[in-house]
């Protein structure tokens, strides 16, 4: 037997290991995406309840955002590997909710708002579910797109802070039709990289996810608000 024989013989017998390790990552990525939506509906009514979001003027909520997103984000890489790293990502999924009750609370307002935050949660399910079916019919790595996703992720975001000065309307529907599609190729590819065994972490696989959620839901809301809204 040739060393590339023994080579080939190593891999196949670490395969099924390799699967199961893959899939307990995918289990648990899922588990825990069930999970974080109880606290983020929990901040967000929380935030309705108080008007604790809306209380903030447009810069001073931009302000927080960031600080509290991004200070959350680097929490959760540094307790990934931690007892700390489920209930830092629970945290942030809290403030994740409470930063959305703004739009929550200014669409409720709408006569029709429940229903248009029904709508949006169901089409949030809808993408999630299709991007998961697609992850596993694609057999192609799509490692690559990541970069460009990354991209487009940041032209949104600087988009999305000049429009806080801007207030343009036309801008806003512009940026949540984008953030729709982005995210939801996010989803895809984070999904993809869990079943390829890229990512062998699952606070960091759900948290790629959660992200990616929450902006397609806070676009599609955003967008019924503005279209199917109804003030009667």
């Amino acid at each position: 037997m040739n060393l590339q024989q023994i080579d080939m013989t190593a891999r196949g017998a670490g395969a099924p290991g390799l699967a199961a390790r893959q899939q307990r990552v995918l289990r648990n990525t899922y588990w825990l995406l069930a999970l974080s939506m109880v606290p983020t509906v929990a901040g967000a009514w929380l935030g309705v309840a108080t008007g604790l979001s809306s209380a903030m003027s447009p810069m001073v909520g931009l302000v927080v955002f960031l600080a509290g997103a991004f200070g959350f984000m680097f929490a959760i890489e540094k307790t990934k590997d931690s007892a700390a790293g489920v209930p830092v990502l629970l945290a942030f999924t809290f403030f994740m909710g409470l930063m959305l009750s703004r739009l929550v609370g200014t669409v409720l307002g709408l006569s029709n708002g429940a229903s248009l935050v029904m709508t949006a949660f169901a089409g949030t399910g809808g993408i999630f579910l299709g991007m998961a079916m697609l992850s596993t019919v694609i057999k192609r790595d799509l490692t690559s797109m990541g970069k460009w996703l990354f991209v487009g992720v940041v032209m949104l975001m600087v988009a999305g802070i000049a429009n806080v000065f801007l207030q343009s309307s036309a801008l806003m529907i512009t940026l949540s039709v984008l953030a729709i599609g982005i995210f939801s190729a996010f989803i895809l590819h984070d999904l993809k990289r869990v079943q390829d065994g890229l990512e062998t972490n699952y606070i960091t696989a759900t948290l790629g996810v959660y992200l990616s959620l929450f902006n397609v839901f806070q676009s599609l809301l955003a967008l019924l608000g503005i279209f199917g809204g109804n003030d009667d």
